[in-house]
């Protein structure tokens, strides 16, 4: 290279505006968050579900990998800074709220990663935003639109989890009954369906049987999991189960009448969805046009 290119180069660096190197400084710093993040995530596991396999004495569901995630020595500086995140969001009414949005959502994650997450990311489109307009008002917006983003993805995610639950349901209520036609107890029977079924209705199953297994009666941890995941369908499940507990009865026979209305409602639901997706489908491409339409245009040609 010759040294009028080497000079060239190195004035074309000195004149970026700051913006720009600001930009990818902040873009650079959020793929290496990120990066950081699933790393740390993949070689630690879960928090809440290791402590409670650790305490109930369930071997079945141990992270994979040797490290200890109550060991600081095993911890990354980025976890160091996620948990002092944790401790001061902890004191706001504002973190229980997203724990219970990120349980239901299926997202093993704390407030704090999930937080610094959505706003790096946030601030980085924003800041390509402001580097395209030459202006600085983009910046906060995309903060902003990030924000609404995310809870719009929780709730996506919350959604379909609760379908796949909801979808389970019946299914797994047969295997509770067969159980008990077995003469397993109910608890032995919820044990079963945590080694059956497959997620996400097994791994609501699972950390219930963990939680009898600390010493949480049956009620409060069927209780637990309505209210962990909001199914109305396993609610009228939950309350069958109490009220025969109470005044006795055979509950296989009642958990068939009821896994029978939720198979007929599953049902009924999915040939609805079929013979509406066109339209569905329509609706969404003539709504989201105009917009994708203008973004492009807008990128194209400005004025």
């Amino acid at each position: 290279m010759s040294h009028d290119a080497i000079i060239s180069l190195i004035l074309g660096a000195v004149t970026l505006q700051p913006l720009a190197v600001l930009s990818a400084l902040l873009a650079f710093i959020a793929i290496m968050s990120v990066t950081a993040f699933l790393i740390t995530r993949t070689t630690q596991g879960d928090d809440v579900l290791n402590r409670l396999n650790r305490f109930s004495g369930d071997q079945t569901h141990q992270p994979s990998s040797p490290v200890d995630e109550y060991d600081d020595r095993n911890r990354s500086p980025l976890t160091g800074l996620y948990r002092s995140l944790n401790r001061m969001l902890s004191r706001t009414t504002a973190t229980s709220r997203l724990t219970e949005q990120l349980s239901r959502a299926d997202l093993r994650i704390k407030p704090a990663e999930w937080l610094t997450l959505v706003l790096i990311l946030g601030a980085a489109v924003g800041l390509i935003f402001s580097v395209r307009v030459g202006n600085i008002l983009p910046l906060p917006v995309g903060v902003i639109v990030a924000l609404i983003a995310s809870q719009i993805f929780l709730r996506v995610r919350q959604s379909r989890r609760l379908s796949a639950f909801n979808r389970q349901l019946g299914d797994t209520m047969m295997l509770l009954s067969n159980a008990l036609r077995a003469g397993y107890s109910f608890t032995q029977a919820v044990s079963t369906v945590a080694q059956s079924a497959s997620p996400p209705i097994g791994d609501e199953f699972a950390r219930a049987t963990r939680e009898i297994a600390l010493g949480i009666n049956v009620d409060e941890a069927l209780q637990h999991m309505v209210e962990r995941n909001q199914s109305e369908d396993f609610d009228l499940m939950v309350t069958a189960v109490q009220i025969q507990r109470v005044v006795g009865g055979n509950l296989a026979e009642i958990l068939d009448t009821i896994a029978f209305t939720i198979r007929e409602r599953v049902r009924i639901e999915g040939e609805i969805r079929t013979l509406t997706a066109q339209a569905r489908t329509s609706g969404y491409i003539i709504t989201g046009l105009p917009i994708g339409v203008a973004v492009l245009l807008y990128f194209i040609e400005p004025t």
